[in-house]
Order: structure tokens, then C-alpha cells, then sequence
């Protein structure tokens, strides 16, 4: 417990109330590791917080609920008072709430056990629903009802997804039937807060583990990826359905946001593009398109940041693109990419793709992309990537001093020129590039 967590639990002790830290930050630290915040409980009421602390700087963050924040060494602390809280008529917030004396009022109110632990080094633990014992066991489990708890706040749901995917815990059994039976309350719930727990549990070590589990909770704020769910691809290069490919290829995603929303989305355009030829193989053409418009609507559904949104859809259009093992081919994708990290990104999304594929197929692709990476890392050693005609050796103004006129003429050259460097054809030299420009004047 740092220090200055100390000093203001003895400092409303000192002064006659009960004060503990609470809820994510004991989890946190009873599991080795270093909690992100520490949130105190006490007895005393939010004014009584600020008389005790007059001589500090205080926030007013959520004083009706009872919450003030101190400012202690430019770090913030939440105080609240005990409480317990009415009806949530909007499935997220209570529409009152009751100041409590005891801190067991305030720890029935929590929603899951293991977040439902208060701590003083003089009282030691106060763990009223066996929460410890629930980390030990690495289970995930409401306080007391689960329905009551995800009624109350819908957004509980997707911590619980959360919480079993980063932490790497299993969902209690009548836990995870509230969770299935309660799902549709996450229509209630503000997309930008659903977009937060959604990214935090795609990232975490039982990422797949859930989204297999828990497909149709997900379906209610995603409903365009349900489609996946069992469909057959009828193709030699897939041993799985739709869905169980994209889960497979996931398994193999670095901690990446924007990798793993690639691999969730890519395929997703599959079910919308099927068809069936006289040999009874299923084909998907145009699909990436198609999952690139599918995303592009979920990821604007959930207000997605554009940095996020962009590379994504980008990575999406382009995730079936055929890249040869050559120099000029590597060139060419990395300048279709736009730039070095995304070509990068993209190279490791194609090698979770393909290693969800048919067996025969996983060791002569991957030693194809591992070609195609040898390839681009040299190129980028010799620092050789064209991206634009900015990248050429000479500029407009090199094409001016032999005569031709500013305007749409300069761009036709420098495009032609471009391409040439591009395929090959010549080197991006600047008297070489001179000499290419005189011909294209003099034809």
C-alpha cells in the first residue's frame, strides 16, 4: 500500500471514522500486481471528507453519490462514502443513493466478488462474499443475485467479459446464466462505454475463450458478426466455419487493438458474399470488400477513434491481398499500405489468417510470408520504400529546367516516372530519372 493510501486512511482514523481501500485496487494488489488507482470507503460523509482534508486539494468529482477526489503528489485518490443505492431505472446509474455507517451496506452494492474486498492494515481483510477465496479459484462471480447486480448496471455484463479475459478467469456458473439471460440490457447502455470494456476484453489472454462463449451477448451491440456463427465455407483451404476460423486466427494475435479488431472483422463479409460453384466449393469473392463495409458500420456504431477506424478498415481491404516474394511485388503492397507499420500489420494479421487454415496449407504459406518479410526488411535497411512521388530523386522542379511548363504536365511525368520506379523498369536516380523525363519530352 503506497504511502500516501496510508495517510489518508490513519488521517480519517485519527479523526474518529472508518476508512478502508476498496474494490479493484485490493483485487490488484492481493494478485501480485500494481494497481492502476487506489478508491478509499469511509464512513464519513463527503463534507466531513472535505473537512478532514481542508488543508488539500479536493474535487467535487461525484459528490452526490458521495464521491470526492483528493489530489495527493499529483495523484488522484477517490473517497467515497458507504452507501447503498435505490432502483436504476436506466440499467446504469441508481436513481438515489443512501449514505450507510457500516462498510458491509457498501460491499453488498459491488458487483463481483473479487471487486468486493475492503482493506486496513488495522482491520486486515473484510471480505464478506468470499471474494478471496474466488480469486484463489480464478472465478468470476456476482455479490450476491446476478440478475439483480446486472440490472442495476447493464455494463456489468461486459466487465465480467472483461475481467475473465484479462485476468484469465472462468464466469461462475449461475453468473454466466445472468450474463446470457440479461444480455439485451446492454441496449441501455451509452456505445462509447460498451466500445471501452469491448477493446479491453479483445485484448486479453482468454479473449477467445469468451468470444466463443459469450457470441451472442457480443451480438447484441455487434449484431453483423452472428452471421459467422457455424458457417460452413465449403472449401479445401478451411477446416473450420467462418466463425471458428476467425476464433483460431485470434488465438495467434499479438496484444495489438488494432491487429485483433482486423482478425475479428476480416472475415465478416463471408456469409454476404457465398457462393457455390458446379464443383460444390464455396467461394467468397469480393468479401473483404464486404467485411470492410461491415466494420466500417460497427466501428462507427461504437464511435470508434479515426486512427483506430482508418487502420482498421484498411488492414480489412487489403488482409487477402496477394503479395509475392519478390522485391518489386513487397514495394508495391508497402506503398499501397501507405506506410512501413501498416504493411507490418499487415504481414501479421496474414500470419494469424493463415494459420487458421486447412493443415495441408499453414507450412508453405507461412514460409512464403516469412520470405515476403525477409524481403521487406532489407528494404527498409537500404531505406529503398517509394511511397509517393515525393520519394523520387528529382522534383518538379528538375522537370521544369528542361523545359516543360508548370501545371498537370509535371504530375503526368513524376506518375509515369513513379511507376517505373515502382516496377522495376528503372532506379530512383536522379540523372537516370532526367534521362527518362528527356524521352517522355522528346516522344
Amino acid at each position: 500500500m503506497p504511502e500516501s493510501v496510508r495517510w489518508i486512511i490513519d488521517t480519517l482514523l485519527n479523526k474518529g471514522y472508518q476508512a478502508y481501500a476498496v474494490g479493484g485496487c485490493v483485487r490488484d494488489s492481493l494478485m501480485g500486481n500494481i494497481p492502476h488507482d487506489w478508491d478509499i470507503c469511509t464512513n464519513a460523509l463527503p463534507n466531513e471528507v472535505k473537512r478532514v482534508f481542508s488543508g488539500e486539494k479536493i474535487i467535487e468529482t461525484g459528490i452526490k453519490h458521495g464521491t470526492v477526489t483528493l489530489i495527493k503528489e499529483h495523484m488522484p485518490f477517490e473517497i467515497t462514502t458507504f452507501r447503498s443505492e435505490s432502483t436504476y431505472s436506466d440499467n446504469r446509474h441508481p436513481d438515489s443513493v443512501v449514505f450507510e455507517k457500516n462498510v458491509s451496506a457498501d460491499l453488498s452494492r459491488r458487483d463481483f466478488t473479487v471487486n468486493a474486498i475492503a482493506y486496513n492494515p488495522y482491520d486486515g481483510f473484510i471480505d464478506l462474499y468470499d471474494g478471496m477465496n474466488d480469486m484463489e479459484n480464478k472465478t468470476i462471480k456476482a455479490v450476491g443475485n446476478g440478475d439483480e447486480r446486472f440490472k442495476e448496471d447493464a455494463l456489468r455484463i461486459l466487465r465480467a467479459l472483461r475481467f475473465a479475459s484479462v485476468l484469465g478467469f472462468t464466469i461462475d456458473e449461475d453468473t454466466s446464466l445472468s450474463i446470457h439471460g440479461n444480455k439485451e440490457l446492454l441496449k441501455n447502455i451509452a456505445v462509447e462505454r460498451i466500445w471501452v470494456e469491448f477493446c479491453k476484453l479483445l485484448t486479453g489472454k482468454n479473449a477467445v475463450i469468451i468470444l466463443r462463449e459469450y457470441i451472442d451477448v457480443i451480438a447484441v451491440f455487434m449484431p453483423e458478426i452472428a452471421s459467422m456463427v457455424g458457417f460452413d465455407q465449403h472449401n479445401p483451404h478451411h477446416c473450420y466455419d467462418v466463425w471458428e476460423h476467425t476464433l483460431h486466427a485470434l488465438a495467434f494475435a499479438e496484444n495489438d487493438l488494432v491487429i485483433r479488431l482486423v482478425v475479428l472483422f476480416h472475415d465478416c463479409g463471408k456469409p454476404y458474399t457465398f457462393t457455390m460453384d458446379n464443383n460444390n466449393v464455396g467461394h467468397f469473392y469480393a468479401h473483404a470488400q464486404k467485411s470492410c463495409e461491415i466494420a466500417g458500420q460497427i466501428l462507427s456504431r461504437l464511435k470508434t477513434d479515426n486512427y483506430t477506424k482508418n487502420a482498421v478498415l484498411t488492414l480489412i481491404k487489403h488482409h487477402d491481398r496477394i503479395i509475392e516474394p519478390t522485391e518489386k511485388s513487397v514495394k508495391k503492397a508497402v506503398r499501397k499500405l501507405g506506410n512501413a507499420e501498416m504493411f507490418e500489420k499487415l504481414l501479421k494479421v496474414k500470419n494469424c489468417d493463415v494459420q487458421a487454415q486447412a493443415e495441408y496449407l499453414v507450412k508453405s504459406r507461412l514460409q512464403i510470408l516469412q520470405q515476403i518479410a525477409e524481403i521487406y526488411t532489407k528494404s527498409k535497411e537500404e531505406n529503398s520504400f517509394i511511397f509517393s512521388a515525393k520519394n523520387l530523386a528529382i522534383n518538379g522542379n528538375d522537370i521544369m529546367a528542361l523545359g516543360v511548363k508548370q501545371g498537370k504536365e509535371i504530375g503526368y511525368i513524376l506518375n509515369i516516372l513513379l511507376e517505373s520506379v515502382l516496377d522495376g523498369k528503372i532506379e530512383n536516380n536522379h540523372d537516370i530519372l532526367i534521362r527518362k523525363v528527356s524521352e517522355i519530352i522528346s516522344n
